[in-house]
């Protein structure tokens, strides 16, 4: 009897750990999903380019995001990343770089790099769409349907976006450029017709993120200057690098916020004004609310 009165209460503890133990062990319904795989391939206007204020963007936390290439670079891939973190969601963060590249070196040296089973891959050409024809979009259909195709044998269901870019000033203001004496938007409006045609041959609807867009309506709308060469009005920013080309960090800042929101299906206002994103880039609150309010405006245009 004196040896079943000091079991029971051992017996007691011990099954109210063992249930305890149950109650915090995760039902396999309630384990979490694997972040998403995302892949970014461009060039510097993807990664920042080294000029001006955009080292912040070039080396922005590294160590978040994996360089294919092994070189260190963060970049807008980085910015997703954290903007990401802050929103509670989960992506495994991957780059593949080439400077001053279209598609096509891509596919050339990089295939084995990039035909792997991500989930999500963004492709990003070069700022002409051409180098040698200013305009021509006929390199970038081609060479995103070579991608899509590599891209859908590792993952048949794998999404596929195009990231369209900015007007380059260096372009449009000085003699010489392929839109000199056009309006500082059409550019940004001509390479976007150029994504949307390798988008319709490659069947990829609703796949553009309009990059240039969001930048050509934080113009309009007065919060940047549309003329890098005859200096920054008051109150108005930079969105180009000092070569007239890069963005600066305002405008990449402006580049991942309009990814952010095109992958994610987010608000980027929901970042709030005072996130620690655009501190560290060295952007002012208010600024960062009006690039946010930029972005969201031109995707919800887009839809």
């Amino acid at each position: 009897m004196r040896l079943l009165s000091v079991l029971r209460p051992c017996g007691a503890a011990l099954f109210a750990m063992l249930a305890l133990g149950c109650a915090r062990s995760p039902k396999p319904d309630s384990v979490p999903s694997p972040p998403s795989r995302i892949l970014f391939v461009g060039n510097s206007f993807i990664y920042g380019d080294p000029a001006g204020a955009a080292p912040l963007v070039k080396f922005y936390r590294p160590g978040t995001v994996t360089d294919l290439n092994g070189e260190g670079i963060g970049g807008v891939p980085a910015l997703f990343k954290a903007m990401t973190v802050q929103a509670g969601l989960h992506y495994d963060v991957s780059l593949e770089t080439i400077p001053g590249a279209g598609l096509d070196a891509h596919y050339n040296k990089k295939l084995a790099v990039i035909a792997k089973p991500y989930d999500v891959v963004l492709l990003q050409s070069y700022s002409t769409l051409d180098s040698a024809k200013p305009g021509n979009p006929a390199t970038l259909v081609k060479y995103t349907g070579l991608l899509a195709q590599a891209l859908r044998t590792q993952n048949p269901t794998v999404d596929i976006r195009l990231v369209a870019t900015w007007s380059r000033a260096d372009q449009t203001w000085k003699p010489g450029g392929a839109w000199y004496g056009k309006p500082i938007e059409r550019m940004a409006l001509d390479v976007r017709q150029g994504y949307d045609a390798a988008a319709a041959a490659n069947k990829l609807a609703g796949a553009v993120i309009p990059v240039g867009e969001a930048w050509n309506r934080a113009i309009a709308g007065g919060l940047a200057d549309p003329n890098p060469y005859d200096g920054i009005s008051a109150g108005q920013v930079n969105l180009w690098a000092p070569d007239a080309y890069h963005g600066s960090a305002h405008g990449y800042y402006l580049e991942a916020l309009t990814i952010f929101s095109h992958v994610t299906g987010r608000d980027p206002r929901t970042l709030g004004a005072e996130e620690p994103i655009a501190r560290e880039l060295g952007i002012e609150a208010e600024t960062a609310g009006a690039l946010q309010r930029a972005a969201a405006e031109q995707l919800a245009a887009s839809k």
